[in-house]
């Protein structure tokens, strides 16, 4: 399977893609869950590697979900609106470290991301 091309697109670049679709709701509110599910979806079967970026991906973002609910929360404290900035920020960051770590063809763990997939 080494020869699959996922999407038509070299490996490494489909790799880097799937995690830079999670900025997708930049464009269409939604999109950026929605069109990871579907690139994973329809290849995570066929090569390990995108099952594994996959899985560190909704790992991600679940944990970014969370994370950002207890921001939400915390606004009533005074410090849940900088906890939200901070989330957005380190959200884009890890995002754009994962894309060139995985275009670099190196798996890359997000940091303060929750393992409910292994």
């Amino acid at each position: 399977m080494d020869s699959y091309k996922p999407w038509g697109l070299d490996r490494n670049t489909f790799l880097m893609l799937l995690h830079l679709s999670q900025l997708a709701w930049i464009i269409i509110p939604g999109a950026g869950f929605v069109l990871p599910v579907i690139m994973w979806a329809t290849t995570k079967d066929q090569v390990p590697e995108i099952d594994r970026h996959g899985k560190m991906i909704f790992n991600w973002m679940i944990s970014l979900f969370i994370y950002s609910i207890v921001s939400t929360i915390l606004i009533v404290l005074g410090v849940g609106l900088l906890g939200l900035v901070v989330l957005a920020l380190i959200n884009v960051a890890f995002i754009l470290i994962g894309a060139i770590r995985a275009n670099e063809g190196v798996f890359w763990r997000y940091p303060l991301s929750i393992r409910f997939f292994q």
